[in-house]
């Protein structure tokens, strides 16, 4: 092994247990990939040797996010996306791991088998470090424990239907047995938390607008995810020893139910989206269905409750949800958001996503590297190697430019599909390199990706 390193010194680093920037120096073992020492003195100069020497100046260094909820769908919907498109979009916006989402990949991950499809699929494609949730569908529970012997980092399931077939919803009959099954592993169950019930439905608004936005809002209200997280929580009492988590929370009326049950004592975690904290339905125009999501974007006293559950703490973290499809699906012509796919292409907007409507907030950069990274990284279980820049973790950080100003426009997008609800967007915040393990993995200044290559690892 060779004593090869990389150096990365800066004015403003981010170091754990501080939300205040300090001058920091930081040295990374190419060979291992982990960080090896952190001194908090800015370096005037290099040390030399066998040295690659990053002088960040006034510009932030920052750990690495973990985007801990997108879909890659690789293999089989790959006009969707793909491993080397989503992973270079990632690394772009400084997120240098994800966690792929079970569907809409075909076939989905609910076996070891479509795992290992999954997998030697994304062999030498990935630009960040890419983990992999398993999926729970209806007669799977004996596929669970060696998905997770196999390393998936928790199971996700759907309480409505997904939208493709190969992915179908699971009844409160079929978790029984999933629950079951899962209790005595190390893993979570992630749920898609939108239910109908006797009382609420999916409406189908025939008679109404399908091209405008609040017809689509009132087809999803907030009782669906209030019916789910309802039913969560009451299957957690009897299946106490397994952590539940909320994927996009969008309903501020459910927050009662999650601070209740955490009162209790059960173990339930929650994400939600930068969709969610950074645009309102109030906002949006007709026939845009670039903004329709599952569950919708909600209004602005919502998006209110939303944050101040996130700076509480009943929020746990922050992901994107990145959700992409072909343009074709998205029903662009003629506008109609009823019958369009479901899903925001956001891969790489959220750092400055959130800097910029944070800002307007008296939101730290510290709070958001929390919600984006550290509590992302303990929620897929990788909180040992990833989520902070700490000596033993890995060398992944970001020099980061928090005052750069620019349009989001289709220049910006490296992900496969471009269009997003986010064009023409001004935002604060733009990322200048990345650092994958001790190795650059994007370069702003040699157009991003010039002379690199993808070095991204399996986790």
């Amino acid at each position: 092994m060779s004593n090869q390193s990389l150096v990365v010194t800066s004015r403003n680093v981010l170091l754990p247990g501080s939300d205040q920037l300090q001058p920091a120096t930081i040295t990374v073992n190419i060979d291992t990939g982990k960080i090896t020492d952190i001194q908090t003195v800015y370096a005037e100069r290099s040390p030399g040797g066998e040295t690659t020497f990053i002088d960040a100046g006034e510009k932030f260094v920052i750990p690495g996010l973990v985007d801990a909820h997108v879909h890659l769908n690789e293999p089989g919907r790959t006009d969707w996306e793909g491993f080397w498109t989503g992973t270079r979009a990632a690394v772009a916006g400084g997120i240098t791991t994800v966690v792929d989402m079970p569907l809409n990949s075909i076939p989905p991950t609910t076996t070891l088998q479509n795992l290992e499809i999954k997998r030697q699929t994304a062999q030498g494609q990935c630009w960040a470090d890419v983990g992999f949730w398993g999926g729970v569908i209806p007669g799977n529970q004996a596929d669970l424990k060696p998905l997770v012997a196999a390393g998936v980092k928790g199971f996700k399931c759907f309480l409505i239907e997904s939208g493709v077939e190969e992915f179908p919803c699971v009844t409160e009959h079929d978790l029984h047995a999933h629950m079951l099954e899962l209790q005595d592993q190390s893993t979570v169950l992630l749920f898609h938390a939108e239910l109908e019930g006797d009382s609420c439905s999916v409406r189908n608004h025939e008679q109404q607008d399908p091209t405008a936005y609040e017809t689509f809002l009132s087809s999803r209200p907030q009782e669906l995810e209030v019916n789910a997280i309802s039913l969560i929580t009451v299957l957690q009492e009897k299946y106490n020893s397994l952590r539940c988590h909320i994927v996009h929370l969008s309903a501020s009326s459910a927050l009662p139910i999650i601070r209740a049950a955490r009162s209790r004592g059960l173990i339930l975690t929650v994400e939600t989206c930068f969709h969610y904290l950074c645009l309102s339905a109030d906002d949006i125009p007709h026939g845009r269905p670039e903004f329709k999501c599952c569950p919708p974007i909600r209004s602005e006293s919502n998006r209110d409750a939303l944050w101040e559950a996130l700076i509480d703490g009943t929020i746990d973290c922050v992901v994107s949800d990145h959700s992409p499809c072909v343009a074709e699906l998205k029903k662009f012509e003629e506008g109609n958001i009823m019958t369009a796919w479901g899903g925001i292409n956001s891969l790489g907007f959220g750092l400055s996503l959130l800097w910029t409507e944070g800002q307007k907030r008296g939101i730290s950069l510290g709070q958001i590297i929390r919600w984006t990274s550290e509590e992302t990284a303990k929620h897929a279980g990788l909180s040992s190697s990833k989520g902070r820049l700490s000596v033993g973790h890995d060398g992944d950080l970001v020099i980061w430019d928090p005052a750069a100003e620019f349009k989001v426009s289709k220049e910006h997008f490296h992900f496969k599909n471009k269009f997003s609800a986010y064009e023409g967007m001004i935002l604060n915040g733009v990322v200048q390199q990345a650092v994958l393990r001790g190795r650059l993995a994007y370069d702003r200044t040699q157009n991003g990706f010039d002379g690199l290559t993808p070095t991204g690892k399996l986790l």
